[in-house]
């Protein structure tokens, strides 16, 4: 491991955020949503639900807006060059049939860019609950369970969440920028920030292309085009090492990594926020990582924690190296990311698998 990367000094800008800074500062990421802008959704949804198609096949041209579309522009241009993180609150989605909300999440993420497959089943729209499987289940995926999912990025440009039900307790958001660990490394302990740019291997949890390893080899910080990008689920590094081809991590990986961890932890650079039923959270992949705490469902299963989840893919959004293609497939700007197989077609469920 002597490889030297020519890394950048401290980087500066919008994603470089403080996490205790930014609890102080709800302006900067909270936008309520006013009567006429929740109008002017329930207008495109009623629009594109009159057209009779799947929500899947859903495009900004089918679902229009009138003064809400403006706000969409400046998100996007906020997610990409921005702090990568913003909430819309104040969707009355109790009022509304579960197809009617996923229509105005699915319409929203058609105006900032093209929804990706989540799953080899080729799912755009999300469902974020708990189905009771184990963890320790190396084909689970995280979010199929109620533990803590800890500090990751998604397959994605950028991974929206519309919180349809709360849990009984816990679940909380959390959010951290990379850049912001990046530069912390870089100060305290520059040798170790060295070895996240090695290629490391990351679990596919059995979500496998044809033709491809059942594991991943990208580093969890490149630095590509003048920007630093991070991709990041440490259960899925871990669970990887089950593979007897799969790179070994070195002392010094695991501790590059532990380090990476207890600085994504750290009160002072994350912060969290509760996702109230009607909040639509975007969080940007490339800069930011995001968690979630573990949590405890009622026992009611009407009433239990549930989530919509989309992938975008946005246009002019920046170039990635070479090694996502592992990943995302293709690396074309606003037609990259998701999780394809031989099997995957593409469609909106209504309701979770």
């Amino acid at each position: 491991m002597t490889q030297i990367y020519d890394l950048p000094q401290e980087i500066s800008g919008p994603a470089a955020w403080i996490g205790s800074e930014m609890a102080q500062r709800e302006d900067a990421w909270l936008f309520t949503l006013s009567p006429d802008d929740i109008a002017d959704l329930e207008n495109a949804a009623r629009h594109y639900l009159s057209l009779d198609r799947d929500i899947g096949e859903i495009t900004a041209h089918d679902f229009p807006l009138n003064r809400f579309g403006a706000h969409l522009v400046h998100l996007r241009q906020k997610l990409l060059s921005g702090c990568g993180i913003e909430v819309l609150r104040g969707l009355p989605v109790e009022t509304y049939s579960q197809k009617f909300v996923a229509t105005i999440f699915c319409g929203i993420g058609a105006h900032l860019g093209s929804a990706r497959s989540q799953n080899a089943a080729g799912h755009i729209l999300g469902h974020v609950r708990d189905l009771g499987r184990s963890s320790k289940d190396p084909n689970t995926r995280i979010y199929q369970t109620s533990e803590r999912q800890s500090f990751h990025t998604d397959s994605a440009d950028v991974v929206g969440l519309l919180c349809l039900r709360e849990a009984q307790e816990g679940g909380r958001s959390l959010l951290v920028s990379a850049v912001s660990i990046y530069n912390r490394m870089l100060r305290v302990r520059p040798d170790l920030l060295q070895r996240l740019f090695d290629p490391i291997a990351t679990d596919r949890r059995g979500e496998i292309p044809e033709g491809a390893k059942p594991f991943m080899e990208i580093p969890v910080l490149s630095w590509h085009a003048g920007h630093l990008t991070v991709f990041y689920q440490r259960q899925y590094i871990d669970s990887a090492q089950r593979f007897d081809n799969a790179m070994r991590l070195t002392p010094e990986h695991i501790e590059a990594l532990d380090m990476f961890d207890a600085l994504a932890n750290d009160p002072d650079l994350h912060f969290g926020m509760q996702l109230q039923p009607g909040d639509i959270q975007f969080v940007y992949n490339h800069s930011q990582l995001h968690d979630r705490t573990g949590f405890v469902d009622w026992p009611d299963p009407a009433k239990r924690r549930h989530l919509l989840r989309l992938w975008l893919s946005i246009a002019g959004d920046r170039p990635l190296p070479e090694c996502f293609k592992q990943r995302y497939g293709s690396i074309e700007i606003g037609n990259r990311g998701g999780i394809v197989t031989a099997q995957t077609k593409l469609h909106a469920p209504l309701d979770p698998e």
